[in-house]
């Protein structure tokens, strides 16, 4: 088998691998079991990071599709910019309540395991591996005509669901964080200011409102009292 085809091929495994194991970084049921998965991910995104630069440098040696092959360069490059970074810190978070044992995953935690940043790039770097993957294919004699464009597509069509997925979650995990915090109180919809339009107004007084002489007779009625006989 040809050694550019074989990488591709098992790069192409290997960063499909560790975005599928991140994507369940934020259903981790412990601070324990975050860290295990961050250090997993770590050794994963290691050796995908060599083996891209490796088959960056086949690529550009021999010069032979260099576009397509050299495609998962950028998304490895984000994963080493900013992915890495932030599972290293996720996994310091955690590493201090994996002491305590069975400490549940906190929900500021657990919202900083689903950023877009920590989800994605590996993920994109699987997707993008697969054009390069049809391209391998076609040089080892078999059509790469039929395979590249079907390879493309689907792989554009599912970086833009899994983007818009990641940041629903990442939306939906942070309100619930801030939710949790002690103190919080949830803004409140201002009430009407004013009476309804169509409801009845009433008066603060209901006598003034009596007609005419009634009310000077009523009032006579009740504060004036009765003659009394000696």
């Amino acid at each position: 088998m040809d050694v550019t085809l074989a990488l591709v091929l098992g790069l192409t495994a290997l960063w499909s691998g560790a975005g599928f194991l991140a994507d369940g970084m934020p259903h981790r049921a412990s601070a324990r079991s975050l860290r295990r998965r961050g250090t997993l991910l770590l050794t994963l995104y290691g050796v995908g990071l060599l083996g891209t630069a490796v088959l960056f440098g086949l690529v550009t040696t021999t010069g032979a599709g260099t576009l397509v092959l050299a495609l998962p360069v950028v998304p490895a490059t984000v994963v080493a910019a900013w992915t890495v970074p932030r599972l290293r810190r996720l996994r310091a978070g955690a590493g201090a309540l994996a002491r305590v044992p069975d400490a549940p995953l906190p929900p500021a935690l657990r919202a900083a395991a689903a950023h877009p940043l920590v989800m994605l790039p590996p993920q994109v770097a699987g997707l993008s591996m697969l054009p390069a993957a049809a391209l391998a294919v076609g040089s080892a004699g078999i059509d790469a005509g039929t395979l590249l464009g079907p390879a493309v597509t689907g792989a554009v069509l599912v970086m833009v669901a899994v983007a818009v997925r990641h940041a629903l979650r990442h939306n939906r995990l942070v309100e619930r964080a801030t939710a949790a915090l002690p103190g919080f109180a949830p803004p409140r919809r201002p009430g009407p200011v004013g009476p309804a339009a169509g409801s009845p107004v009433v008066p603060a007084d209901p006598v003034p409102a009596l007609a005419g002489g009634a009310v000077t007779s009523a009032v006579r009625s009740v504060r004036t009292p009765p003659p009394v006989s000696i």
